[in-house]
């Protein structure tokens, strides 16, 4: 597959498993993934000297399609509050976590070659006391090619929320952050609230924002989807950011175990092995030019019966037709009724 640009989601998923195991399942027609707040939870119990109960073992959302960067989390009252997901088929990429440049646990920056230059993508989550913000100002760091910091800033400004009519000076803050790194605000395809608040009296708001490459053409491209956003109060926000052309193998050749293809695949090397005639193997350059014919009849008949498979470490989904149907009904709803479906369907399913 010929590549031309990298599809992203974000969105913050109010530590809700259900909707980042969802996001995981449904959505890989993205290739990156960027999670605030993600759920962290007991595992297991581990052996421990000083407790004979065990020590807890604590992670998060995990899928065998996605290969997550998080900073490790040094205390259970320290758990990264960002995570991003890469799709495995762009392992070539070579993706990597930049704990040695920002090691915060709201700051999430990650590297990627593309023709041989390195560029970043950077996953904000800012909370009430703009600690990653203030980290981010304090932290001195030279690095160019940044191509995208997006997040959830839990910051209320005019500049990007029309509904709110005054200016803050931690937006100055940011907005200077984001110069630093060469980056512009974006201003959505689709305008509108990104945070839907569940109290009475309070109005929607914008807090979830994306800055881009000053001058790109993908500055004022995101679009925000606020009917994807499930139980969480938070939409997601979607960009496609262009780069170099790269081939990227999504698909192999592969034949099951007992299919019918290995069937035939043995039977057809069975017969063409019977048909090699090797009477006259009487040196070694005759038996070289047996075992080269060999070779070419199990690779042609590899060709021949093998079927593409898309590159995956797991082949069989947990994700039935009754997940996307109770999800679709709870979209078109949005009922408390609809979302208990889906959770049961979602608990069956697995």
């Amino acid at each position: 597959m010929i590549v031309h640009n990298l599809r992203i989601f974000s969105q913050n998923v109010r530590k809700n498993s259900l909707i980042l195991n969802t996001i995981l399942e449904t959505q890989n027609h993205f290739d990156i993934i960027l999670i605030q707040e993600p759920p962290w939870s007991e595992i297991q119990k581990i052996p421990c000297f000083t407790n004979c109960d065990g020590e807890p073992l604590m992670g998060t959302c995990h899928h065998p399609n996605w290969t997550a960067f998080t900073r490790s989390s040094p205390s259970t009252d320290d758990f990264p509050r960002v995570i991003t997901y890469i799709n495995i088929c762009f392992s070539p990429l070579w993706f990597l976590f930049r704990k040695d440049i920002f090691d915060h646990h709201d700051v999430c920056l990650i590297s990627f070659f593309n023709n041989c230059v390195c560029y970043y993508i950077l996953n904000v989550y800012s909370d009430s006391s703009h600690s990653a913000l203030k980290y981010l100002k304090d932290t001195e760091v030279n690095i160019n090619n940044v191509l995208l910091m997006t997040g959830d800033f839990n910051i209320r400004d005019s500049l990007w929320d029309p509904s709110f009519p005054f200016h803050t000076s931690i937006s100055d803050d940011l907005l200077m952050i984001a110069e630093s790194f060469n980056l512009a605000l974006s201003s959505p395809t689709n305008p509108g609230p990104t945070r839907f608040s569940d109290t009475a009296g309070e109005s929607n708001s914008v807090i979830d924002l994306m800055f881009l490459q000053h001058g790109s053409n993908e500055l004022d491209n995101h679009s925000i989807l606020p009917e994807w956003h499930l139980s969480s109060d938070h939409a997601p926000l979607i960009i496609d950011i262009p780069i170099f052309e790269e081939f990227i193998q999504t698909s192999k050749l592969s034949i099951f175990p007992n299919s019918e293809q290995e069937t035939e695949f043995i039977k057809n090397i069975i017969s063409n092995f019977s048909k090699l005639d090797t009477s006259n193997i009487v040196d070694i350059d005759e038996l070289d030019q047996i075992v080269n014919q060999l070779s070419v009849i199990v690779e042609q008949m590899w060709f021949k019966n093998a079927k593409k498979s898309k590159s995956s470490k797991h082949s069989k989904q947990w994700w039935l037709e009754s997940c996307r149907n109770a999800l679709s009904m709870y979209r078109s709803e949005r009922s408390c009724e609809n979302w208990k479906s889906f959770k049961l369907a979602v608990k069956n399913a697995k």
